[in-house]
């Protein structure tokens, strides 16, 4: 009898409960994500090309790094910490090859702060034609 009246009292009102869970879940997450904010730096691209292929199409040699983070700390980071990778040395073929750019950074300092790092473009696309 005893779980009847909790069940029933849960199921009570329903309406209003639900909706006032889903404003508390609300300033939850608005309170949360409040403060995270992106900051662009544009650093230089080191890319490595395949001996044996000639690039035809123009080869990238900047992109954008986005640092995601409370606003109080994005600005401490010093972008000359940060190097941008795209390595073609693989290149099996002719033809257009895509490669994902890797970022080399200190990994620890930045997640210890709840920062987030990344590439815009995340990767690279290039035309090769064999060497002549």
């Amino acid at each position: 009898m005893k779980q009847n009246k909790v069940l029933s009292s849960l199921l009570s009102n329903w309406i209003p409960k639900v909706f006032s869970f889903m404003i508390a879940l609300f300033i939850v997450i608005a309170v949360r994500f409040m403060n995270v904010n992106d900051r662009v730096v544009t650093l230089p691209l080191d890319v490595t090309l395949p001996e044996s292929y000639e690039a035809v199409s123009l080869v990238p040699d900047t992109v954008d790094v986005i640092i995601t983070g409370s606003d109080s700390i994005i600005y401490l980071v010093e972008p000359e910490t940060i190097s941008a990778h795209a390595d073609f040395s693989d290149v099996s073929g002719p033809g257009i090859t895509r490669v994902p750019v890797t970022l080399d950074y200190a990994g620890d300092i930045f997640t210890a702060d709840g920062l987030t790092v990344t590439a815009k473009p995340s990767s690279v696309r290039i035309l090769f034609e064999e060497s002549l």
